[in-house]
Formats: structure tokens, sequence, C-alpha cells
């Protein structure tokens, strides 16, 4: 797969944790994504473009149809439902680790891996979380370079430069509260 195909199959991978332990059909994944307590909060998605996507996914080999016991009858079609293939779980296993690599990305991408990576354990959250610490501090480095470098008579870039900081400071102080939320979860799962 390209580089530039990856790339453009980045949110979907969300879709692959719900056929990590089952097939469903894609009416079953769009009911569980409508869930308000679960990616509800952030993912807002149309029935048709689940299955657009869907149909990416298909076509990348990372999801097939189940096998044919597994079908329904509806309407006088025959509709199998979906499975994660080994390199689909190859694929969540590597995207649910990775930092999103822009800042626009962390408000549904990012929240889309918190989730799975919750769901797997706080080992994998935290890795995740220090993961997106990383990125986050080399997107400061960056900001902090271009900022020394543009000159005081452009003061809007200045601005936007200055804004840009501001929004990856206060995402890291979400992230270090993530990180202490899922510390306090793990020591809670230990007990007394």
């Amino acid at each position: 797969m390209s580089p530039r195909h990856q790339a453009a199959l980045a949110i979907e991978h969300a879709l692959l944790g719900w056929l990590l332990h089952e097939s469903l059909h894609g009416y079953e994944l769009h009911q569980r994504l409508q869930d308000a307590a679960a990616l509800g909060l952030v993912w807002r998605l149309k029935q048709a473009h689940l299955y657009a996507l869907l149909g990416k996914l298909l076509a990348a080999g990372l999801i097939a149809p189940a096998a044919a016991e597994h079908a329904a009858e509806s309407g006088g079609r025959l509709r199998r439902p979906l499975r994660i293939t080994e390199a689909g779980r190859r694929a969540f296993a590597a995207w649910v680790v990775a930092p999103v690599e822009h800042g626009r990305e962390l408000r549904l991408e990012f929240l889309a891996k918190l989730f799975w990576a919750h769901r797997l354990g706080p080992a994998t959250t935290q890795r995740l979380i220090e993961a997106q610490r990383r990125a986050c501090r080399g997107w400061l480095a960056q900001l902090d370079a271009e900022l020394e470098r543009t000159p005081v008579e452009q003061p809007y870039a200045r601005l936007v430069l200055t804004f840009r900081r501001n929004q990856i400071n206060a995402s890291l102080a979400w992230l270090d509260t993530c990180a202490t939320g899922v510390a306090s979860e793990a020591t809670a799962r230990l007990g007394p």
C-alpha cells in the first residue's frame, strides 16, 4: 500500500475495531457508530458514507465478506456480514497506537484512537498518549523555529503561529489529563 493510500485510510481504521471479535453487517456497524456513549460522541457518519468507507476497506484488503453460513436474506438479496482480515488486524494494531500527524486530526482521529485504545487496556492507552505527546512536542519545536524566523514586521503571520502554538499547548495539557486518568484507572484496577 502506498503512503498516499494509507493516508486516505486513516479514520476508516476505527471501523476495524468493531470487527476484531465478531463479524457484522454494515447496518450493525452504523448502529454502533451512532451510540452516543461511544464513538457517536465525536464521529457522525451517514449510512451511505459508512458503506463508501467499507468499500475502501474491502478494496484495501483490510476486511472481507464473512463465511456464507453467516449470510442473511434481505429484500431477496443475500447479505454477508463483514469480517476483519489478518492484514486488517495488523493495520488496526499499528493505527491505534500511532500519533496523528496534524493538530487538526486530534478532534476526530485521535479521539477515535483513544476510544479503541481505552477498550484495549491501560497499556495501549498510555502508549498512544505518550506517542501523541512526543508528536505534539515536535510540532511545538517546529512552530518555535518558524516563529523565530518570522520577522516582527509580519504581525499577522506571528499571530497565526502563536495561535497554533497555543492550540498545541492546550492539547498537551489535555493529554496530561488523559494520562492521569489512565494511571488512576490502572491503579483502581489493581485494587488496595
